[in-house]
């Protein structure tokens, strides 16, 4: 495999952790280390079974990425365009934190931690999905502590907003992860990568 085909099937570990969250809501997934910092976000998005419905940012020390509001540095380095830049381009060898927020309002604040950068399998897929612990927290329920009183109402059937809350969020489970839902998404992204793998494994399946 020549140099320049080995940066392309590369791959990390990514730790995805939603800070202050007790006990931990995480995620572990392997990337290509070749998508850009907007796919990267694309797969956050998928991992966690987030909407994608919000403003959101990812930061490397004083650097920021995501969508530039003109006159807003924060006394820093301009922001820059998360398409522009690859995750490669950022990554140590060793060991590499991201901070990311998504949802400006509800603030939901992550940790990205990128370990052990390898050379993936070529018949594999990535991004891939490979574990984690208790369901993201609903969009919009008014950050961490919303959460927490949403988490409290449904578990205390004599809590006065019990009802209500087991209506508005019907079916949620904070300690149960939908795997299927999370692989399908993350499925999704690894066949926009490579069209051209995924249009040949469905002529070969036919």
């Amino acid at each position: 495999m020549t140099p320049a085909a080995e940066r392309l099937h590369e791959i990390a570990t990514l730790r995805i952790e939603l800070l202050d969250t007790d006990p931990a809501i995480w995620r572990q997934v392997e990337v290509p280390t070749s998508i850009t910092l907007k796919v990267l976000h694309d797969v956050v998005q998928a991992a966690m079974g987030w909407y994608d419905q919000h403003l959101w940012e990812l930061r490397l020390g004083k650097q920021r990425y995501g969508q530039p509001v003109p006159g807003d540095t924060w006394g820093g380095p301009p922001t820059l365009l998360p398409d522009k830049v690859r995750l490669r381009e950022v990554l140590k060898p060793s060991k590499t934190v991201l901070d990311y927020t998504y949802d400006f309002g509800d603030s939901w604040e992550h940790q990205l931690t990128f370990t052990d950068v390898r050379p993936g399998d070529p018949d594999v897929d990535y991004p891939r999905y490979i574990a984690g612990e208790r369901a993201a927290p609903p969009e919009d329920c008014g950050g961490i502590p919303g959460f927490y009183d949403v988490v409290d109402a449904l578990a205390d059937p004599k809590h006065p907003e019990h009802a209500e809350t087991v209506e508005w969020f019907d079916g949620y489970d904070p300690n149960v992860i939908d795997e299927l839902v999370l692989k399908i998404a993350l499925s999704r992204i690894a066949r926009r990568r490579n069209p051209a793998k995924a249009t040949f494994g469905r002529k070969a399946k036919s």
